[in-house]
């Protein structure tokens, strides 16, 4: 008979686990208690990660099992969800930060201030974290840009190493330092900490006008449109990472796929070596103890983003203004038409 619960002291809390027999990873043999186990050991680097920040939990309630599915605003009958409000019955020190959504609406997020928070939500089926890029403080201002990698079809991870090398580079010229993690799929995520005097429209812009840099250097392999029919077998930069409420999964978070890959912050000498699948639940532990964590350092040196926004000016100059938000965002000033380059053919 499986046990009915256990408790875990984490810092000053104690935390009970329900159901810490239930298997999370049948492929991997991982349980709910294993999950929240892996949870504590790498809590001080996730706690670096999302501490203060306003965190929207990805909850797999019955585990990554074969065919379950994450619910979409299309389809919300999925195995799994995003709770972007602070659960029901929540303890009270489990403390919240105000945010407000595009179309005007707000939520209390959960907020990390402890490490305890990761094992509790755990417990509720959590294996993804998602923290918007600003502190609870200032939820207005990101202090955060994101640089979203994303492979597309024909594509895989080792193009994504190749285009964050060339990212490298030019971050440099810019005399910026970037931090590069796994996304935990086929992707690359590199962070760079900047001052919070902007605004995420302004910020959004800056990143476009980056990824169009990139994209100029590295025609071949990059892409900055929006429309999947119009990218090709190259990496798209994400730039609708930085529109407000999308958000990456943070350092440390467990990806919801058989092999329970997690998302790894690493350095970039050891980029090029690696692969997603180096980086798990059963061996990030270890790994955390020896190395620590590769980004403790990164708030320490925020970086203005006025290069970035000259750079917009100038690729607007020259015609290249914004780029479309995603489909359940209310139309923004000087957006292009928010139509499929097919479908706009056609009419």
């Amino acid at each position: 008979m499986a046990t009915k619960y256990e408790e875990i002291q984490v810092g000053e809390r104690l935390i009970r686990v329900s159901n810490p027999d239930r298997l999370y990873f049948p492929q991997r043999g991982l349980t709910k208690l294993d999950v929240v186990g892996y949870f504590v050991t790498v809590g001080t680097g996730l706690l670096r990660a999302a501490g203060e920040r306003p965190t929207t939990l990805e909850r797999w309630p019955s585990g990554v099992f074969e065919g379950a599915k994450l619910s979409t605003r299309q389809d919300n009958r999925g195995d799994a969800f995003y709770q972007k409000r602070i659960p029901r019955g929540a303890p009270d020190w489990i403390e919240t930060a105000r945010i407000s959504f595009p179309s005007g609406r707000h939520a209390d997020e959960v907020c990390p201030t402890e490490e305890a928070v990761f094992a509790w939500a755990a417990n509720l089926g959590t294996l993804t974290f998602h923290p918007w890029p600003v502190r609870r403080g200032n939820v207005d201002h990101p202090d955060e840009l994101r640089i979203d990698l994303d492979p597309q079809p024909g594509t895989d991870f080792s193009d994504a190493v190749a285009v964050a090398g060339e990212l490298r580079g030019l971050l440099d010229e810019l005399g910026w330092t970037g931090y590069p993690k796994t996304s935990g799929g086929r992707g690359v995520h590199v962070y760079v900490a900047i001052e919070p005097r902007w605004t995420f429209t302004e910020v959004r812009r800056g990143l476009i006008a980056l990824a169009r840099e990139l994209e100029r250097r590295m025609p071949d392999r990059v892409t900055v449109n929006w429309w999947k029919e119009e990218r090709g077998e190259k990496v798209f930069v994400d730039y609708n990472q930085m529109a407000r409420d999308r958000t990456i999964a943070s350092a440390y978070s467990i990806r919801p796929n058989p092999h329970a890959t997690v998302s790894a912050p690493i350095t970039w000498d050891e980029l090029p070596a690696v692969t997603p699948r180096d980086f798990d639940v059963t061996t990030m532990p270890a790994r955390f103890a020896e190395l620590g964590d590769p980004h403790a350092g990164m708030a320490a040196s925020p970086y203005s983003i006025d290069v970035l926004l000259e750079w917009a000016d100038r690729d607007e100059r020259q015609g290249d203004g914004d780029k479309p938000y995603p489909p359940e965002y209310p139309k923004m000033p000087g957006e292009p038409k928010r139509v499929q380059p097919s479908k706009a053919k056609r009419n």
